[in-house]
């Protein structure tokens, strides 16, 4: 196969930042990407219904001409949040809240420190219909970090999923083996995304050789067998498992610093990184529905009409991209081979 079509996919986890920033990354995903569950884990953080507002229109205003680009808004929760919050929210359009734990991940210094005083606010957003989006990590000192998210699934997911079966829960950018066993084994409303590079790379790729700033982010990257496990699930075609980018730039300098920040830039070469594993994989056929279908599906809202077309062709994935204040962005996968291509 030389050509393939796919119903228009959206991107169910990103981090588009803010101001100038915006410039670069709204067009870099609105290029493939119709809808985009958006992260609000900005300086300050996104944690009320006017904000939500706010930042959704500076998105919009970033919008290439003639694009129809949708952003779909999230709320950052804190233990202040309130139950009013969430109503007001879901008011304005909100779709989904996201649980950081405090300290687990860029901009996540103000999120929860104490999980169960939240439980009251899942209550409401069950009775909303808002999803909750999960970083699933614990983030204390004394734990691995490569043991992190099968320690929060133990100790914390479990029981929310327990307390509050009608409640959509995201389980974000999966890395292990036992977070694809949690899911598969969960209720129908437990769900997960994946992103491209916990698909192409594992830990090696990470501290092989020498430290890779540019492939550290958070979740860090997991041995080879939790990297096959995510490989042959979405292999496989479930319905719970959907395409989530958790694409995050940080301009370069901050990369290759003495405290390098985590995240992959992934926004430029997404679906074509994606369709490239899938077709390692020999799971062509289950791209459209990873991509375009079961996302939308699991949020309740409609697939997208239209399509995208990419073709097999080798093409090299920039060394850096150029953001609007001058200073150079290193992209995902910079340098290497990609064997599929977005037709523009």
């Amino acid at each position: 196969m030389t050509l393939i079509k796919i119903q228009t996919p959206d991107d169910w986890h990103l981090h588009f930042r803010d101001g100038d920033m915006l410039n670069e990354t709204v067009p870099a995903t609105a290029r493939c990407f119709k809808r985009a569950i958006v992260m609000p884990n900005l300086v300050p953080p996104v944690t009320n219904a006017k904000m939500v507002e706010e930042y959704r229109q500076r998105i919009l205003d970033a919008r290439p001409d003639n694009s129809d680009f949708e952003p779909l808004m999230t709320l950052y929760l804190t233990n202040e949040t309130t139950c009013e919050d969430i109503v007001k929210a879901k008011q304005v359009g909100t779709v989904a809240a996201k649980l950081y734990p405090a300290g687990a991940t860029t901009n996540s210094d103000a999120a929860v420190k104490e999980l169960d005083a939240l439980f009251p606010i899942f209550d409401e957003m069950q009775k909303q219909g808002m999803l909750l989006l999960i970083h699933g990590e614990v983030t204390d000192n004394h734990i691995d970090i490569f043991d992190r998210e099968k320690e929060f699934i133990a100790r914390n997911l479990t029981r929310i999923v327990a307390a509050f079966p009608g409640l959509k829960i995201v389980f974000e950018h999966i890395t292990t083996k036992d977070a694809v066993d949690f899911v598969v084994a969960a209720n129908e409303n437990v769900a997960a995304t994946i992103t491209p590079q916990h698909l192409l790379l594992n830990r090696n790729d990470l501290l092989v050789g020498g430290i890779r700033p540019h492939n550290y982010c958070l979740p860090v990257l997991k041995r080879n067998i939790h990297q096959k496990a995510l490989r042959e699930i979405v292999a496989t075609g479930n319905k719970k498992f959907f395409l989530g980018t958790d694409s995050a730039p940080h301009e370069k300098d901050q990369k290759e610093s003495a405290c390098g920040c985590a995240g992959c830039y992934s926004a430029w070469s997404a679906i074509e990184l994606y369709t490239h594993v899938f077709d390692e994989l020999g799971a062509l056929d289950k791209l459209e529905g990873f991509a375009s279908h079961y996302g939308a599906d699991f949020y309740g809202l409609p697939r997208n009409e239209g399509t995208i077309t990419l073709v097999k062709e080798d093409w090299t994935i920039p060394e850096q991209i150029i953001l609007p204040n001058g200073k150079p962005i290193v992209p995902f996968f910079a340098g290497q081979n990609c064997t599929w291509k977005l037709i523009e």
